[in-house]
């Protein structure tokens, strides 16, 4: 059984970001869950979406993975609103499912984006990292990857940047 998993967070289910984790798991070495395959409702303090998909998915994720690593696009300078659902759902863990919540203590999170560009802005990477610390994680880091205007493929530089990064992951 993998130990790591891509959390894919794009509105494109066939886009760049689904390049970027076709080249990161060539080997088949990470499972990939798609939000898309998910309906998961914004956090609510009343706690009105609680039968929906987001607990029993956080309830695998947290007793199958160690490493959790985020893929997401860059839209509007930010990570994708499928993305930041998911976000703000996990308070749900903090305040309704605080023993699912502590599950996560100690396991790993990283964070993989895209654009067109290699134009991410700094602070990206922040909600991340302070996820991590907030929910006691570990933050592996990020890459960013962006690709040729001529035929939208992965640039050459971001492919070192990726490989190297993934790399970095497996130590």
């Amino acid at each position: 059984m993998n130990t790591t998993v891509i959390i894919k967070a794009s509105a494109n289910k066939n886009g760049n970001t689904q390049k970027i984790i076709n080249h990161f798991n060539t080997d088949n070495s990470v499972d990939v869950i798609d939000l898309l395959d998910y309906t998961i409702g914004h956090f609510d303090y009343n706690f009105k979406n609680a039968k929906d998909d987001f607990l029993p998915l956080m309830k695998r994720i947290a007793e199958q993975y160690e490493t959790v690593i985020f893929a997401t696009p860059v839209y509007w300078y930010t990570m994708s609103g499928h993305l930041k659902v998911f976000f703000d759902r996990l308070s749900d863990l903090l305040h309704y499912q605080k023993d699912l919540g502590r599950k996560l203590r100690g396991k790993n999170m990283a964070m993989m984006s895209n654009s067109g560009e290699n134009d991410r802005r700094d602070g990206f990477d922040m909600p991340f990292i302070e996820s991590a610390k907030y929910l006691g994680m570990n933050y592996l880091g990020d890459i960013h990857v962006w690709f040729n205007s001529e035929d939208n493929t992965i640039h050459n530089e971001a492919i070192g940047k990726l490989e190297n990064f993934k790399n970095s992951l497996s130590k």
